[in-house]
């Protein structure tokens, strides 16, 4: 039971500044936009005021802690947690009454005022530039509805006044050349990317009809402008856009976002440019998540597509909306149009604030939400007043030092009170006279009290705060110049954006990281492929376009008049029929049937190309009809159909190259699209339900056209997506077959499969382990060839689930997958989810370190499980326990947990805890329908074998956002969760929101009070950076979200190894040592006063002259501790990068803490005793001369205080790891001064002012006492040290020690040969050579899964896509294919004939030399197989397959 003092101290060291002055505003009350409508009367007071619960926040966002009026009570009370500045203020305050003076009271406070100026200077600083920051973010502009008939009239609440507002110049966005200067620029400021417009048309330039003075007109009528041309106070009465700030945009304001442009609010969309009014947002800053996703506009407002009408007063409509929410997901609200007519309005309608418009060339919508009331502010939090843990360590020793003090002055007041009241009755001469009511024996004792709080006070050093300050300076600058951290490309340097932090770097034993822009490029790179158990691993290119049209062959001499021009196909091509959605954003685009090349689409590095798949196809475009190279080339040709066609991406053509680019929802989905066109295999754009297909086996030059017949959409469940299509005549007649295509997870497509396919099934496998131990993300795919009267019958069922009103979705994946079986498999994809540099190598070296790495994410489990592979944060023998949260009857979450503790952690002493509820774990278990934990045997569970869950790696720890939702809620399940996750190396938490990341970090930081350092990139991970005790902002290329929160702002993940490893661990141990060094030098000094109470009558007098005193912390005894804190290295940094496990010496807090701090003061006390004895004895009187002549006591107490200062210094000396010049400088600096101000301060005349040791010089530096005397004892304190460290040394060296010695031995020996404990017995050049972490050897099975929800096991080879599930696009293109055959039900095809009916896939007979008198040997019949006989040549008969 903690005592009452314990827990006031406790409150009082936890006191949160920040809830005094950053008040959260609370959510208000669900509200109601009126659009170009007055508000109603019962919205007004009495006095015709608009009630305060109708006022709606400004859009202005403020991240900065100060302001003018705050500032100084703000910091004051920030600098006042420090019990030091509390004390000194005390004494400061007491040495203001003139009996208690000892000099000017002035001149007393001074060092206090100059220590709280400096620090309120640095943080003003600070805050300034989050200032500057937030002026860039609330000064970008949007435009808004302006003119004509509009007038909102909706409330505003007033915008704050900010610090430095008439001091920061105005935000210029910068031109395209310039951006990355002007990004690097930003960086300085902290800007986040909200402010700079990183990609797309510079507002300033977009393509309008009309544009004047800040103004847009988009119908294309004249200007009519009022008050002439050079009107200032008239504006235009016509409706126009009219750029606005973004902090003086108001709810119910309507406006219009152009493509690539941030949403500066959470608005509603009216009406887009796109058809279907679908817009596409990326959302990467909001939830982490990669692919876009898809959000379409109020049926009620797609009119509402221009000013115009936007602003005719018959449109004006209300939105009655939900209040503010944190949730991402959900918004409930509701359109009401003067009709009275209502439209519910959700998510899907709702663009938020933080997310970037792709794709769309414009969207119209309406403001709900502004400012602190987004959903994106909503998730982060106050800026906080961060204090680093030695800060925090040093207010108890502080507090020691202070009950030393006072236990020092009550013992001096009270002895000093029994003399003076012993000797008072027996006259003692010294007495005469205390007879005052201020000057007696009794009241003597109170006075020498304060007296020796005055005479002790520097046993609490004021100048140590001002030291941290100054060295922390020094050390955020260290990092700053660090070339090894600076990023080349981009010129930004590592930034420390808090001063004050750089100790805590080397004590972080929890790394929580974002995935995307922080961990990966965000960009991908089709690597390699397996076709029919063939390997193409891909050739290294660098070109930005490929051409296509042609297919390049090793021979061109052979084939030099069977490429296809796609200049000449274009005449026999069909006719361009309308544009898909992304080309029609475009007024004058190119047609994409006509397009020459092809060119990277975004997020997508390089294009594909294979020397071998090159000649492969040019082998089966020759190829003798039933030839093994005629049968490849089928399942060639199947594969990148399949690529080609099953996706949702859009085409668009670049306007300035003419060029295709593909705009997918996700950057795999985009390089898959993109390798087939690299191939040959170009999807020339889809209209409507007619895809166009461009190959190379194309007869003709002509494009081959699909009927997309439905799409079987791609859920997480599921696992897969695929499309069923019928292959079109040139006539557009319905003359082929139906197909199913289908890609997706390993085991799911694989199970599916029809018999016989075992040899090929186990080659792919093979080639996906090695796939997957590369890092790769794999698909799988396949097809089926669908007969006619089986498609007609599933159609009906599939449409009638469609249009189910109960259990819709349940309905369609049950039927879907009734027709996905029988597949025949293609081969797989390998893409490289290509990671930020030296993302594996650090995570590797970091987990060395002993650094637990929690990577929390908004992708799918999937994807951050096959990021964790690639990151080397699951190894090849890690054991991966999943914890997903389920709906009604699935296994609880709770239960899960249990069973993975039951399962892998049973001696863990978990299930003996009392805060487990081991009982109700099972009984919840017992009452759900959800499995418990067994071995299920699946397609490939059987291939892990025997020992899966017992692999020699480690575990990781893998949970959803649902999971974590419940296992949050209460402190059972935190409790539960928390000691799971202490057993595993890793843990990855995916689909979280940004608040459950913030509230992780807070579960480890509270739960195990450990130091953690978030690091994460977009305006998602704000809220972890804050509630870390560091925060670590990417700012990279794709934006600056993070680092206006952030502690630390680097450009690379990588940079982090060398921010933690080695300026974090020589920060704490060089700051650790002068802090010990610090209280050490004031203990020696305030030990020889104390010693000299004995000889003084207990009365507080001084030994030695004051201005000894007054100098001490100044000039004598400062500049080797700030040396210490300076210069020290603890060892050499490529030590430290070479061998990461030394990292443990500073995350075990080794440098610094009570224990260190208690020895030191021991030391120091020891020291002062053998200083002051051994000088006071050696001296008989206070002089050496026998003659009577003497200078009072100076003689010896100057040689006390001289051999004081020589002792500090080169003690402070002796504790350092590494002699520089700049350490000689700094021990000898205080020695030489101390010596030339005795020899100077002796000879001042008492003409100038009164000293009291005018001639000491006469008789000091004449006596051997005090040669010897400071000889003597310089060695008598220095030799325990000195011995303990040599003991040490030679007899129980740590790793530390032995690399010192082994690099001052050798200073070129390979520190990465000591690896893993090598040193312990390594001679100089032997050891260890290091593993390679970027390449190994595969393995036959890639980590073991335990799903802990179904208790199902299986081996992972790297599955992962990102697409949007049941996103608004993909509903539109349901609900056509939907439509189309309601409204046409399928009639009876015409009889085909067989050859014509198997063309869909099949190799042009005119590109193959015919095989005589042989037939086909492939080993599946014309049903089964992908590629069946070809059609007929041109005016000859079809031939009989």
């Amino acid at each position: 039971m903690p005592s009452k003092f314990s827990v006031w101290y406790n409150k009082l060291v936890d006191f949160n500044v920040e809830s005094l002055f950053a008040k959260r505003r609370e959510p208000g009350p669900p509200r109601t936009v009126f659009v170009n409508e007055p508000l109603p009367e019962d919205y007004f007071d009495h006095k015709h005021r608009v009630k305060k619960e109708h006022v709606y926040c400004s859009n202005q966002v403020i991240t900065s802690k100060y302001t003018v009026l705050t500032f100084v009570p703000r910091n004051l009370l920030e600098q006042f947690r420090r019990v030091a500045n509390m004390f000194f203020l005390a004494i400061a305050i007491l040495q203001f009454f003139s009996i208690f003076s000892t000099v000017s009271p002035g001149l007393v406070i001074l060092p206090l005022i100059i220590v709280l100026a400096i620090t309120a200077l640095k943080d003003g600083y600070e805050d300034i530039k989050r200032h500057q920051s937030d002026r860039s973010v609330n000064y970008s502009q949007v435009r808004v509805l302006k003119g004509g008939d509009f007038k909102n009239e909706n409330a505003i609440a007033g915008k704050s006044k900010t610090f430095v507002r008439a001091m920061v110049p105005n935000f210029k966005r910068s031109s395209k050349g310039k951006r990355t200067q002007g990004n690097v620029e930003n960086l300085q400021h902290g800007a986040p990317p909200e402010g700079i417009h990183t990609e797309g048309a510079e507002l300033a330039h977009m393509p309008t009809t009309t544009e004047e003075a800040g103004m847009e007109y988009d119908d294309g009528e004249p200007v009519e402008e009022a008050g002439g041309l050079f009107h200032h106070h008239g504006a235009s009465r016509k409706p126009h856009w009219k750029m606005t700030i973004w902090e003086d945009l108001r709810v119910g304001d309507i406006v219009k976002i152009m493509d690539d442009e941030p949403l500066p609010a959470d608005i509603l969309i009216c009406a887009t440019s796109e058809e279907e009014n679908v817009a596409y947002v990326e959302t990467k800053n909001l939830d982490g998540e990669t692919n876009l996703k898809s959000r379409s506009a109020c049926p009620a407002l797609t009119h509402l597509s221009t000013a115009r009408a936007c602003a005719a007063r018959q449109n004006a409509f209300r939105i009655d909306c939900d209040r503010p929410d944190t949730n991402l997901y959900k918004l409930n609200a509701t359109v009401i149009t003067p009709d009275g007519a209502k439209t519910a309005v959700d998510a899907n309608m709702v663009l938020l604030r933080g997310t970037v418009l792709r794709n769309t060339q414009w969207v119209i919508g309406v403001v709900l939400y502004t400012g602190e009331d987004t959903k994106i502010v909503l998730n982060s939090g106050a800026t906080p007043s961060k204090r680093s843990r030695v800060e925090r360590q040093m207010n108890p020793q502080v507090f020691i030092n202070l009950l030393i003090l006072a236990a020092m002055a009550i013992a001096c007041g009270i002895v000093d009170s029994l003399l003076e009241q012993h000797y008072y009755p027996l006259d003692a001469p010294w007495l005469y006279g205390d007879t005052q009511s201020d000057d007696n024996p009794k009241i003597n004792g109170l006075i020498t009290w304060a007296f020796a709080l005055i005479t002790f006070q520097n046993i609490v050093p004021i100048s140590l705060y001002i030291s941290i300050e100054g060295v922390r300076t020094c050390q955020a600058l260290f990092i700053y110049f660090d070339k090894e951290i600076y990023y080349e490309k981009t010129g930004q340097a590592t930034l420390a954006r808090s001063w004050n932090l750089s100790d805590d770097l080397g004590q972080i034993e929890y790394v929580f990281s974002d995935k995307t822009g922080t961990l990966t490029q965000n960009a991908m790179v089709f690597r390699q492929c397996t076709i029919a158990g063939r390997v193409y691993k891909g050739d290294e290119i660098e070109s930005d376009i490929t051409r296509v049209g042609t297919v390049p062959e090793a021979d061109e001499e052979h084939v030099s008049d069977s490429k296809v021009d796609v200049r000449n196909s274009s005449i026999a091509s069909p006719p361009s029929a309308k544009r898909s959605s992304a080309s029609s954003s475009s007024t004058e685009t190119p047609d994409p049937l006509t397009a020459p090349a092809v060119k990277k689409a975004e997020h997508v590095l390089t294009h594909f190309t294979d020397s071998d798949l090159v000649a492969d196809i040019a082998a089966a475009r020759e190829a003798v009809s039933g030839s093994a190279e005629d049968q490849h080339g089928r399942m060639l040709n199947g594969f990148w159909t399949v690529l080609a066609l099953c996706h949702t991406a859009l085409v668009s053509v670049d306007p300035n190259t003419g060029a295709i680019q593909y705009k997918a929802q996700s950057p795999d989905e985009a390089a898959l699209v993109q390798a087939a066109a690299d191939v040959g295999f170009v999807f020339r754009g889809r209209d409507r339900e007619i895809l166009t297909l461009q190959t190379p086996f194309a007869r003709g030059a002509k494009y081959e056209r699909y009927e997309l017949l439905n799409i079987l959409d791609f859920t997480s469940s599921r696992k897969r997506m695929g499309v069923i299509v019928r292959k079109l005549g040139e006539d557009g007649e319905q003359d082929g077959k139906v197909y199913l295509l289908i890609k997706g997870a390993d085991n799911v497509i694989i199970e599916r499969l029809s018999p016989g396919q075992d040899a090929l099934v186990r080659t792919t496998e093979d080639h996906l382990a090695e796939f997957a131990s590369e890092g790769l993300r794999t698909l799988t795919l396949a097809y089926k060839v669908i007969p006619e009267s089986e498609y007609e019958e599933w159609a009906k069922r599939y449409h009638a689930a469609t249009v189910s009103l109960d259990e819709r979705e349940e309905q369609i994946e049950a039927i879907s997958a009734e027709i996905e079986n029988g597949l025949s498999l293609l081969g797989a994809t390998a893409i490289e989810d290509r990671l930020q540099d030296g993302v594996p190598e650090a995570i590797a070296d970091l987990k060395e370190a002993g650094i637990k790495i929690w990577v929390l994410t908004g992708d799918k489990l999937e994807t951050a499980i096959a990021i964790g592979h690639s990151t080397n944060l699951i190894g090849r023998e890690d054991n991966i326990v999943i914890i997903r949260g389920g709906g009604e009857g699935s296994t609880p979450v709770y239960a899960q947990m249990l069973n993975a503790v039951e399962e892998f952690f049973p001696e863990s002493g978990i299930l003996q805890d009392e805060e487990v509820g081991l009982e109700e774990g099972h009984e919840h278990a017992q009452n759900t329908r959800g499995y418990p934990l067994r071995r299920v045997n699946t397609g490939v569970s059987s291939l892990v074998g025997h020992n899966n869950g017992d692999r020699p790696g480690g575990f990781v720890l893998v949970i959803d956002g649902s999971a974590l939702t419940y296992a949050l809620s209460d402190d059972k399940h935190k409790h539960l969760l928390l000691r799971l996750a202490m057993q595993c190396e890793g843990v990855i938490c995916c689909r979280v929101s940004p608040l459950q990341k913030a509230l992780v970090v807070k579960l480890v930081k509270d739960g195990v009070g450990a130091m953690t350092l978030a690091i994460g990139d977009g305006a998602n991970d704000v809220s972890m950076i804050q509630a870390a005790d560091v925060g670590v902002g990417i700012s990279g290329e794709e934006g600056l979200q993070a680092v206006n929160s952030s502690d630390y702002a680097i450009a690379q993940f990588r940079f982090l190894k060398r921010l933690l490893l080695v300026h974090g661990h020589w920060s704490y141990a060089r700051n650790g040592n002068m802090i010990v060094n610090f209280f050490y030098k004031n203990i020696i000094c305030i030990g020889v006063l104390w010693w000299y109470m004995i000889y003084c009558g207990w009365s507080s007098q001084y030994v030695f002259d004051y201005t000894y005193l007054l100098f001490w912390n100044t000039f004598w005894t400062i500049a080797p501790v700030i040396g210490i804190g300076l210069f020290d290295r603890i060892v050499d940094d490529h030590v430290l990068m070479a061998m990461p496990e030394l990292y443990k010496h500073s995350m075990n807090h080794e440098y610094f803490g009570t224990k260190l701090f208690l020895i030191y003061m021991l030391d120091g006390v020891v020291q002062s005793a053998i200083i002051f004895f051994l000088i006071t004895y050696a001296y008989w009187t206070t002089t050496s001369r026998s003659d009577g002549y003497d200078v009072a006591k100076t003689e010896f107490s100057t040689t006390i205080a001289v051999a004081a200062v020589m002792v500090a210094n080169l003690f402070n000396g002796l504790n350092t790891h590494v002699w520089t010049g700049w350490i000689f400088f700094a021990v000898a600096l205080g020695i030489v001064l101390v010596w030339a101000y005795t020899a100077i301060y002796s000879i001042i005349s008492p003409g100038w002012f009164p000293t009291y040791v005018f001639g000491n010089d006469h008789y000091l530096f004449h006596s051997a006492y005090y040669w010897l005397g400071i000889l003597l004892v310089t060695i008598l304190a220095l030799l325990p040290r000195y011995i303990a460290k040599a003991y040490k040394l030679a007899f129980a060296p740590n790793d530390l020690d032995r690399a010192r010695w082994l690099h001052k031995l050798d200073p070129t020996h390979d520190f990465t040969k000591d690896r893993h404990g090598g040193l312990a017995g390594v001679s100089v050049g032997g050891g260890r050579k290091r593993a390679s972490l970027k390449r190994y050897r595969p393995h036959p099975f890639h980590a073991s899964r335990t799903d802990m929800s179904t208790g199902m096991r299986s081996v992972n080879r790297g599955f992962d896509f990102a697409t949007e599930e049941n996103g608004v696009a993909m509903q539109r293109i349901q609900s056509h294919l939907s439509e189309r055959h309601q409204a046409a039900p399928m009639a009876a095809k015409r009889r085909r004939n067989p050859s014509t009916l198997m063309q869909s896939f099949s190799i042009r007979r005119t590109l193959r030399r015919k095989k005589h008198n042989s037939q086909s040997s492939h080993p599946h019949d014309d049903e089964t197989v992908l590629s069946p006989s070809p059609p007929q040549s041109p005016g000859r008969k079809p031939s009989e397959s």
